[in-house]
């Protein structure tokens, strides 16, 4: 079923994955920095994610991935991340668009593993910024989408597409798309998050076929979606909106346990330059220390526990009720929240040095203000949304 001379990965354990992705980190600290200015994800690290198999946690056996639970989708960015954000946040999405790939009619799948198992495949997410009819045996679509992350070495699209009858919405269709189908615009040039590539992706009157075009409305738990039929795993069919964000939201954790790895590490070697005393023994310092400390824990956990109990749900044949979707929302902004929280406390801590552009902070602190603004991560909006519907309101999302 494999494509020829492509390795399989459908043996390796979690504990062996997730020590790769750990090996890992240190080299992508030292390329941090040549990639920011490049703009894009070093071909060597691209190569290292190849040979790791890490970019098939969640691809199914059968196509030789390694077919592990939903909390993959959390547990790797998170640690990639320790050493480059962007690097964690380009996992997160193509590690995520394997899963959603088996979510596709069995003859997409095959387009794609058949010809390269390996296959980078990046998305436009927003629905309104993608427009489609239908036609005879598909959809014609047209947008522009942006914040398209890795679309710049990607060679297939998943894009978002709100299908109209005249003024009326009546579907909504992620539409996989070749590169050749569509364009990328060169306009990520931006304050952090710099070297995942997330640039503008536009299309114009491109047919899609019905096997191409996933309905979200089947997503939304449980076995409707058409894979189904041939990827039977419980991890297939958590509720797929609630839960897509928890990857990029564990790059926010990764990020910052990345500060608070060398936070201490440079507390421990620091003296004050007036007294000599170590910056250890204030308290405040390590007050600081341990609040931000004890906002990563409660993010990852919140990541991890959320991921856990969208597949025991499945699992039990169940899909989960509207308030505990929405739950999952809000836990997810509230835990990148706590993550931005902590890299200002141990930014605040680096003082004047904290400015340098070589100082590790610098980019560490930007990386977490800029991925925080991605609408997923918006408190205020998730929040609000889980409160109207604990309090009797209706929420109105339909690929919820």
């Amino acid at each position: 079923m494999n494509a020829p001379h492509k390795p399989s990965f459908a043996g390796v354990s979690y504990t062996e994955a997730i020590g790769r992705a750990r090996s890992l980190v240190p080299q992508l600290r030292e390329r941090a920095r040549a990639a920011e200015a490049a703009r894009t994800m070093p071909a060597e690290t691209i190569a290292d994610l190849h040979a790791s198999g890490l970019l098939r946690t969640m691809q199914p056996k059968r196509w030789g991935g390694m077919e592990f639970d939903y909390v993959a989708y959390v547990d790797f960015p998170l640690e990639l991340s320790r050493g480059d954000a962007s690097v964690g946040w380009n996992l997160a999405n193509l590690q995520i668009h394997h899963w959603m790939l088996a979510l596709y009619d069995e003859r997409a799948q095959a387009e794609v593993w058949s010809e390269d198992p390996d296959a980078l495949i990046a998305s436009g997410i927003a629905f309104p910024q993608g427009q489609g009819r239908r036609a005879e045996g598909g959809f014609v679509i047209s947008g522009k989408w942006n914040f398209s992350s890795c679309s710049n070495i990607a060679d297939w699209n998943m894009l978002a597409v709100t299908v109209k009858d005249g003024d009326k919405a009546i579907d909504h269709r992620m539409c996989l798309l070749r590169k050749s189908q569509y364009q990328v615009i060169d306009d990520w040039k931006v304050l952090g998050m710099r070297s995942t590539g997330s640039m503008t992706v536009t299309a114009k009157d491109v047919f899609v076929p019905e096997h191409k075009a996933l309905c979200m409305t089947t997503t939304r738990g449980g076995a409707e979606f058409p894979g189904a039929k041939v990827n039977r795993s419980p991890a297939y069919q958590v509720s797929a909106n609630p839960l897509l964000g928890h990857g990029i939201g564990a790059c926010a954790a990764g990020n910052a346990q990345a500060a608070m790895d060398f936070t201490i590490d440079s507390v421990k070697q620091r003296s004050t330059n007036y007294t000599g005393a170590k910056m250890r023994d204030f308290q405040a310092v390590q007050l600081r220390v341990g609040a931000a400390g004890a906002k990563i824990d409660a993010a990852r956990l919140i990541l991890r526990n959320d991921c856990i109990e969208g597949q025991a749900i499945a699992a039990r044949g169940e899909v989960a009720d509207t308030l505990t979707k929405l739950s999952w929302k809000r836990n997810l902004a509230y835990a990148v929240n706590l993550c931005t929280e902590a890299v200002d406390q141990l930014y605040a801590m680096a003082g004047a040095n904290g400015i340098y552009e070589s100082y590790p902070l610098e980019r560490i602190f930007r990386d977490a203000h800029s991925l925080a603004g991605h609408f997923s991560f918006s408190f205020d909006a998730q929040a609000s949304a889980w409160g109207l519907a604990a309090l009797g309101g209706e929420v109105v999302n339909p690929t919820l």
